[in-house]
């Protein structure tokens, strides 16, 4: 029986942290755990306005992770700069505005891909596997492929909301993206309000890769602990 990659996100460990700008709970400590409860991969967003993960965060866990560190990033000069210092395994460019609690859709690299590309590039060539955050629309993969991605993370936020009516319209859009990533060449990852509930019909779409989930896995660690938390989601990923 194999497993598919799961990528921890670590977040909202620093958003408690910070709505008291205090020193705890660490999310250099939550990362620790979540790699003792068997996830693959430590993932993180470092924000512009760095209103949860903080320098010294990204710092600390791309120095101490023994799994793979996937750093969640807009493309920007600064955090260009910031993931080539840190070499993170992989980086995830995502949208980002102040104004949202979360990241909100994909990126429109039929609208950005000029500026996208030269970041792309740049961490390609610093030896940085680089993955897009987009919706399951076909134009946009295309457009991830000509750009030079390695992967493409599918927005999941959809189907994590839809209603009976609408979940297999939605588990199909992701299936099609999943297949389409895959004939570009790239690989197949997913992530996006995904929870103990929905994440195995995700699960069973072979060609995605890795999941990155944080929301749901925080908040069953707040009655379990995160290592316990980690590895119930961790057996979900069976396959």
């Amino acid at each position: 029986m194999t497993r598919m990659r799961l990528g921890v996100n670590i977040d909202h460990v620093a958003t408690l942290r910070e709505a008291r700008k205090a020193t705890e709970p660490d999310p250099v400590t939550a990362a620790m755990m979540a790699e003792q409860g068997g996830a693959d991969q430590i993932t993180f967003h470092l924000r512009e306005d760095r209103r949860h993960i903080q320098n010294r965060d990204a710092r600390l866990i791309s120095e101490l992770a023994q799994t793979r560190v996937n750093m969640e990033m807009a493309a920007t000069t600064e955090m260009q700069e910031i993931a080539l210092a840190l070499r993170p395994d992989s980086v995830c460019l995502v949208p980002e505005r102040r104004e949202e609690v979360t990241t909100e859709g994909g990126l429109d690299l039929l609208h950005t891909g000029d500026r996208v590309g030269p970041v792309v590039r740049a961490l390609r060539e610093g030896g940085i596997e680089v993955s897009a955050f987009l919706t399951p629309d076909a134009a946009q993969i295309k457009e991830a492929a000509r750009l030079g991605f390695d992967a493409v993370e599918i927005h999941t936020g959809e189907y994590s909301r839809a209603g009976r009516a609408e979940v297999d319209r939605a588990l199909r859009a992701i299936r099609d993206a999943a297949n389409a990533i895959v004939k570009q060449g790239m690989h197949a990852h997913a992530g996006h309000g995904l929870t103990y509930h929905n994440v195995q019909m995700i699960v069973a779409i072979g060609e995605i890769e890795e999941l990155n989930i944080g929301h749901s896995i925080l908040a069953r660690a707040v009655f379990v602990g995160i290592e316990q938390a980690t590895r119930e989601m961790a057996a979900l990923l069976r396959r």
